[in-house]
């Protein structure tokens, strides 16, 4: 009875983290490959070089670091809702999100090596690896998601016939 009844919660919290994965699926790599533009810095290239020779313990360090800086921009983006500022508190939220994202991004592919060194790191990240892989393709195997490509596909076509057309 009470797992009839957690079904429908289960669910939405299924689609809830689909959701933020997908987003961060999406933004990963082309947000990693931006703030790798960044690596021509000399500046970046020395931490870079300096990220890559840590050792597990200060990898795992490295890892948090951000989550703990990007916790004041957090507070000023709820600040500014308060004040009534929701625009402007909502798009703090968003650019500290994608740049979060970018960082995280390519501080992990530096800093990779040295965490799987560490057993439960490397547990927990083949654990979350296939979880992850499971929902995604729960997703994917929905009649929503289905309709979604279809829909992207046909406006593609659309696009691609319009330039055509358009183009001397």
């Amino acid at each position: 009875m009470l797992k009839l009844l957690l079904a429908p919660l289960r669910w939405l919290v299924r689609v809830v983290l689909a959701l933020l994965i997908l987003f961060e699926e999406w933004g990963w790599e082309p947000l990693r490959r931006a703030f790798a533009l960044l690596a021509r810095l000399p500046f970046i290239r020395q931490l870079e070089t300096l990220l890559r020779r840590l050792p597990p313990r200060w990898a795992l360090v490295a890892l948090l670091l951000p989550s703990v800086l990007i916790l004041p921009v957090k507070l000023l983006a709820v600040w500014l809702v308060a004040e009534g500022r929701v625009t402007l508190g909502v798009a703090v939220i968003v650019a500290a999100k994608l740049f979060g994202t970018a960082l995280l991004a390519w501080l992990f592919q530096l800093i990779q090596p040295a965490l799987m060194q560490l057993a439960w790191f490397a547990r927990l990240h083949a654990r979350w690896t296939a979880w992850k892989a499971d929902l995604l393709a729960w997703v994917r195997a929905s009649a929503v998601w289905r309709a979604a490509r279809a829909v992207k596909l046909r406006l593609v076509r659309r696009l691609r016939g319009w330039r055509r057309s358009v183009s001397p």
